[in-house]
Parts: C-alpha cells; structure tokens; sequence
C-alpha cells in the first residue's frame, strides 16, 4: 500500500507540473493571439494564426514567437535619433534634391524619406567580378571611412581578399566597419572576426544585442538585414544583389554563371546609403557613427537616383507600397528580374491588371532553383501568371540572381529586394531607383541581353505538370507569406 501511495503522489505531482505547463503555454498562446489581433496587417495571414494558435498552442505558439511577432520600434526610435527627417532639409539647403522627379514619383519618395537627389554618376555592373573589382578599386582609394555590409559574408577565396583589403585600409588609417547577417553568414568563423578586429576594424552581427529567445523581446531570426552596401567616404557607394563568397564569381560547379547586377553610384545619393548602414549599425551595436554631413557634396554627374531602405521597422508594408504603384503606372512594359518570385495577393492583383491594359508584363526568373521550397512556391506563382496571359521566361546559362526591375521609359530599379514577401515585408532591403534616360538605356540593354539566354514558359508546361509536382508546388505556395 505504501508502495501504492508513493506512485500516486508522484503521478499527482507530475500532474500538476503538466497543468502548469499546459496553462503557461496557453496563456501565451492567448497573448500571441491578442497581440496578432491589435497588429494585424492582413485579415487571411492573421486568421491563419489564429485558428493555429487555438486549435495547435503548442507548437505555434513558440512559431509566432520566431516568425509572427514583429516589434522593431526600437530600431525606429534609433532611426528618428539619426535626424533622418532632417536629410531632405539639409539636402535641399545644398541643391542637391531633384524637385521634379520628386513630385513625379511621390509614393516612393514619401517610401524612401528621402527625395530624389540629383548629381550623381551611375554605372551598372554586370556579374560578381566587374562588381567585385569595381568595388575593391574604390576600397583601395578610401582615405576617410569605409562602410560595408552583406547578408552572407563567407570565408572563401573572395572573403579573404575583402579581408585583406579592409585589413590594409585600416592599417592606413581608415576607419573600417564590417556589418553581416547572422542568419545569412552563419558559416563565418570565428578567426575571420578576430583578423579583422585585431586589425582595428570594427565587426558586428546585426542581431548582435538582440540574441535569439532574448527575454526582453521577440525573436529575431525571422527577420534579416538582407542589404548589400558598401560605402567609401560618403562619395561612392556599391548596392545589388551580390553578397561575398566565391559563388558570387561564377566559381561554384554546382551553379556555374552566377548571374546578378549590381550598381555604383558616386555623388549624393552615397550619403544616403551612409545613412541606412549608420541605423543599421546602431541597432545592431549601440554605437552612433558620425552623420554630421560635409559642407560640400561632389556631384560628379547629372543622374536622379532615389535611396530607399525598407524592412519591418516600417509602420506600413512600404516596399509593397512602392513597387505595386510603380506596377499600376506602367502603360508600356513592365520587365521583372528577381531570382524568387512569390508576390502576395495585391502585387498579383496589380500585375493581372497591368496585362490587361495592355502592358508588356514579362517575369523572368531562374531555370535551376538554390531553395527547393521557394523555387516550388514561385513555380506555383509563375504559373498563375501565366494562365492569365503574363509572359515568364527562365533564364538557362547558370543560376539567375539579379533584383531588377524596369518600367515602360520611365524609371528602373535595381537592389536587394526579390518579389516575395520576405522582401517586401520581413527582411531589410534597400533599393536604387533611377529615372534619367542613360540608366533606363543600359538597364534595358542589360536585360535584353540576358532574355537571349532565357526559354519562355508556355502554357503547355504550365498546364501539363504531374499531379505531384502541382501538388508540391501548392503546398509550398500555402507557404508564402514566410517565404
């Protein structure tokens, strides 16, 4: 009987810790909920969480922590302590704000914070070793401070060399700052930081004061700095869609051509791609970089290029918001360039109607996918576009992964951004927006080049996919929103 009443009190017990696991997760299955009901964005993606977090708390609870809880107010309040609403004064007090493309363009102006700003000589770099040479040209030539940023940094060939050459600016005096993605640049060890720092150069992780599962505040590592930015003296700047590691030169068996844009531009949109990194280091680190900005600014041409840095510290989806105003404008062609292809329902809803007014509306995306589930999911999207008369083409000499956009005469973009809702509405991103006739020329040249490389889609193919692969491809589309 002892022997009885000695298991039953352990079962009781174990019952009660049971109990109060359940109850805890319960309750923060209820605060999930209460806090998706109050920050709502979209009625289907909120219900979605909803209906998990009743009937499933456990595990969507913890999920909603890392993919659904979205709090960068922090991040905001170090945005507004860096004066970013003063730029457009000071700018304008130096000539440099182009008032009438601004007026032209004003949802990605208002987007943006910034206006477009006019002085600047623009050239479009095409493949990782136009990029990387035209980059380490420029580092070479810094005398004041270098500023450089990646999602994926590696410790290859191409990482070491960058190492190399941060290592020896900084020896010369420069001040160097290195900031990566945590996610992105996992794989880095922890002797390439060391190089680096025992150099003088400072080197941070952006989520380096907010470590996954902090107390204080959400997880994080849903949502990743996905800009690539190098800045040299406030002068010139590097933005695209190339990161470091020797992929990025074609170099890799598996994917062979890599093929990806990215831009220079020297003048005074490089004080705007200053600004991105000095919040993006400030949250990340603590520390407040310099941003008094200098009396003169070199205007060395006469090209209008918008910076526009987007992410989840925004209070509305203003990459969203941008690019769907630039689809409905279109009149004549609309040229999309994007390695992963998964709109939500209105860039979809606005694309659809930008084909039936006409417009040249062509997608062009890669033939070999590098993530198998969002390579299912943009099959699934492309597809739709094109049983509704949209013309998708896949690129066939080596992997796609340029960030391009191009509309009617009009204005061209080139960035980190894909069209998915990871960029859109998750990662920080940052985007160039150009509308003289010279970057619009060599935009479309570049593009019309690499259609030559491309096989359209028919809606044969489109229709005549296995039962499997549609359905792989519609399980992964129920995806979306994450991917």
């Amino acid at each position: 009987m002892v022997g009885i009443e000695y298991i039953l009190r352990i079962i009781i017990a174990d019952l009660h810790i049971f109990a109060a696991i359940t109850a805890a997760i319960y309750l923060l299955a209820l605060v999930c909920a209460i806090r998706e009901i109050m920050n709502s964005r979209t009625s289907q993606g909120s219900i979605a969480w909803l209906l998990s977090l009743a009937a499933l708390p456990f595990p969507t609870a913890f999920l909603y922590l890392i993919f659904g809880w979205k709090a960068f107010d922090d991040y905001a309040t170090d945005r507004i302590r860096n004066g970013r609403a003063a730029r457009p004064l000071r700018a304008k007090d130096l000539a440099l704000i182009d008032q009438e493309t601004s007026h032209l363009w004003p949802v990605q102006t208002k987007v943006s914070e910034v206006p477009f700003l006019t002085g600047n000589d623009v050239e479009l770099l095409v493949d990782g070793r136009a990029t990387f040479d035209s980059i380490f040209e420029g580092i070479a030539k810094a005398k004041d401070y270098l500023l450089v940023q990646f999602y994926i940094v590696r410790d290859d060939a191409l990482g070491q060399e960058l190492a190399e050459r941060l290592v020896e600016r900084a020896r010369a005096g420069v001040k160097v700052y290195l900031l990566y993605d945590d996610v992105g640049s996992t794989g880095m060890p922890k002797r390439y930081r060391t190089q680096l720092r025992e150099a003088g150069i400072k080197v941070a992780g952006f989520n380096q004061r907010h470590k996954f599962l902090r107390f204080y505040g959400p997880t994080r590592i849903n949502y990743r700095n996905h800009r690539k930015i190098v800045v040299v003296d406030g002068e010139h700047a590097w933005v695209g869609g190339h990161n470091v590691g020797v992929e990025y030169l074609g170099l890799d068996p598996k994917f062979g051509r890599w093929r990806d844009t990215h831009v220079r531009v020297s003048g005074p949109a490089a004080l705007g791609c200053a600004l991105l990194f000095r919040e993006d280091w400030q949250w990340a680190t603590g520390e407040v970089l310099p941003s008094a900005p200098p009396e003169t600014v070199a205007t060395p041409g006469d090209q209008s290029v918008l910076v526009m840095g987007s992410g989840p510290a925004d209070k509305l989806e203003e990459c969203a918001i941008a690019y769907t105003d630039l689809i409905g404008r279109a009149r004549e062609r609309l040229w999309i360039v994007s390695p992963y292809f998964v709109p939500d329902t209105d860039i979809r809803t606005a694309l659809f109607a930008a084909q039936l007014r006409g417009v040249d509306v062509r997608v062009m995306l890669p033939d070999e996918p590098d993530h198998k589930l969002v390579w299912l999911a943009s099959i699934a999207h492309a597809d739709a576009m094109i049983e509704h008369g949209i013309s998708v083409y896949r690129y066939t000499d080596g992997f796609l992964h340029q960030k391009v956009v191009l509309m009617d005469d009009q204005i061209a973009t080139v960035g980190s951004v894909n069209f998915d809702n990871r960029s859109f509405a998750i990662n920080f991103e940052i985007t160039l927006w150009f509308t003289d006739r010279k970057a619009i020329d060599g935009v479309e040249a570049m593009l019309v080049e690499d259609f030559k490389s491309c096989r359209q889609v028919g809606l044969e193919e489109a229709k005549s996919r296995s039962w499997y692969m549609r359905f792989l491809t519609q399980a992964a589309r129920l995806l979306s929103p994450v991917l």
